[in-house]
C-alpha cells in the first residue's frame, strides 16, 4: 500500500501534510476536518493499544464505533515514542509536515521532546496546534477535563434543561467537538499567513474558551441584565412561540424567529384574528404571554398528526421540523440527496457506512473518504514513501519494537 495521492481531486488541502498526535475526540475531530479537506494526515499511535478509543464498546470484529467515527481518511503509523529511535522517526516526519496537531495536557509534548520550541527549530514552517481543555495558560491549565466538565465550566450546561429541573448535558459532545471547529480555523489561517511570512505558528486552542465563544447572544444577555439566563428547555428565552409542541402521536418543532413569522403561524393554525391582536403584536408581548401563546399553538398541534402538521406548516412557510431519531435523520431524503451517508472499504470490516464530509465544493467532487485505518495500517508505507527508509532499516525498526 502506498500513501501517495489516489486518483481524483482530494480537496483544497491536497499536498498539505499533517502529523497527528491526537487521541479520543477533540484532537481527532480537528485532524478529521483537515483530512476531509484533502490533507494527508499521519496519525501517530502507541504500540499495542493505539488511540484509547479503539477499545471503546460497542466493538465489531475488533473495531470500535467511536474510533471509526472521527478517523476517516487518516493513515495510522505505530511508533513507540519512549524509544530514542521512535522519537527520532517522528521528528524526521515532523520536518516534512506542514501541520502538527496534538491534544495532550499542557507540558506532555515538551516532556516527550516534541514541544513547539524544539520542533519549530527543526521545521520553522511547521504550524503547531495544541488543543486542551483549558488552554496553555491560566490556573486550570493542568486540570484534566472531559466534555461534561467543559460544558459545566463554560456556562453552557447551566442553560440546558427544563425550567425547575437539574441542568442536562448537551446530547452531542460539543465541549470536545468545538476543538474540531476552532483548531482547523486557526490552522487554515496560519497556513494563509505562512504564504506571506514563510513561518509557522503555535496555536493554543482551549475547549472551554471555544464553548464560551459559542454562548453568543446568551453571554450578551447576561451582560445586559447582570443575571444568569434561566433554563427554558426547548423554548427560547425571548422568542415565542419557539420550541417543541405536542402532536396527536408525537411532537413537532415550531420556531417563530422574526416578527414576520407570527402572521404565518396564526394563519397556519386557523387564527388569523391573532395576527394583529394587541395582546400579541410584538416580540415582547408574546414573550410575556408565553403560556397563552404556547397554549394556542399546542391546542392546534395536539389534535393533528405530525405528518398533517408538516404539510400545514410547509404550506404556510412556517419554520418547523419533525423530531427525527438518528437513524431516521441519516436516512431522510435531504441527507440522501446531499450524500451524507456513503460506503467505504474498511481493511477489517469490509464495506461499511460512514458519515460523509460536511463541506462540499460546487465545482469539484472529492472521492468517497477512505475508511478509518486499522492500527498501524500505514506504518510500512509512511516509513518507505515519506521517510524513504530502506527495507532493511524498516525491518530493523520492527525487530527493535520501535514501530509496529
Amino acid at each position: 500500500m502506498t500513501v501517495r495521492e489516489t486518483a481524483g481531486w482530494s480537496g483544497p488541502l491536497a499536498g498539505v501534510r499533517v502529523i497527528d498526535f491526537t487521541r479520543v475526540l477533540a484532537g481527532p475531530a480537528a485532524s478529521l476536518a483537515l483530512a476531509d479537506l484533502g490533507a494527508e494526515v499521519f496519525k501517530i499511535e502507541p504500540p499495542g493499544t493505539g488511540d484509547e478509543t479503539r477499545s471503546f464498546p460497542p466493538i465489531r470484529d475488533g473495531e470500535s464505533h467511536y474510533y471509526l467515527a472521527v478517523n476517516r481518511g487518516k493513515k495510522s503509523i505505530v511508533v513507540d515514542l519512549k524509544t530514542p529511535e521512535g522519537l527520532a522517526l517522528v521528528k524526521d516526519l515532523a520536518a516534512q509536515c506542514d501541520v502538527l496537531v496534538e491534544n495532550y495536557r499542557p507540558g506532555v509534548m515538551e516532556r516527550l521532546g516534541l514541544g513547539w520550541e524544539e520542533l519549530h527549530a527543526i521545521n520553522p514552517r511547521l504550524i503547531y496546534c495544541s488543543i486542551s481543555g483549558y488552554g496553555q495558560t491560566g490556573p486550570l491549565r493542568d486540570r484534566p477535563s472531559f466534555d461534561i466538565v467543559l460544558q459545566a465550566m463554560s456556562g453552557a450546561l447551566s442553560m440546558n434543561g427544563e425550567a425547575g429541573s437539574l441542568p442536562t448535558k448537551l446530547g452531542i459532545p460539543l465541549g470536545d467537538l468545538v476543538g474540531g471547529i476552532n483548531g482547523p480555523i486557526g490552522i487554515l489561517s496560519a497556513l494563509y499567513e505562512r504564504e506571506r511570512t514563510g513561518l509557522g505558528r503555535h496555536i493554543d486552542v482551549s475547549l472551554m474558551d471555544g464553548l464560551m465563544g459559542m454562548l453568543g447572544y446568551i453571554a450578551q444577555l447576561a451582560f445586559f441584565t447582570g443575571s444568569d439566563p434561566q433554563r427554558v428547555g426547548s423554548q427560547h428565552p425571548n422568542l415565542v412561540p419557539y420550541g417543541i409542541f405536542p402532536a396527536r402521536e408525537g411532537s413537532i418543532v415550531v420556531a417563530c424567529l422574526t416578527p414576520g413569522f407570527w402572521g404565518r403561524i396564526c394563519r397556519a393554525i386557523g387564527r388569523e384574528d391573532l395576527c394583529d391582536d394587541p395582546r400579541y403584536d410584538t416580540l415582547e408581548k408574546r414573550r410575556d404571554a408565553r403560556a397563552d401563546v404556547n397554549g394556542l399553538v399546542a391546542e392546534f398541534t395536539s389534535r393533528r398528526s405530525v405528518d398533517e402538521l408538516v404539510a400545514i406548516f410547509t404550506a404556510h412557510e412556517v419554520p418547523h421540523a419533525p423530531i427525527l431519531g438518528v437513524t431516521e435523520a441519516l436516512a431522510q431524503p435531504q441527507a440522501r440527496a446531499r450524500g451524507m451517508v456513503v460506503e467505504t472499504e474498511h481493511a477489517a470490516l469490509g464495506r461499511i457506512p460512514i458519515v460523509n464530509r460536511p463541506i462540499r465544493f460546487t465545482d469539484a467532487e472529492q472521492p468517497v473518504p477512505e475508511a478509518p485505518p486499522v492500527l498501524g495500517q500505514h506504518t510500512d508505507a509512511i516509513l518507505s514513501d515519506v521517510l524513504d527508509l530502506s527495507p532493511e532499516r524498516i525491518a530493523a525498526l520492527y525487530r527493535a519494537g520501535v514501530v509496529a
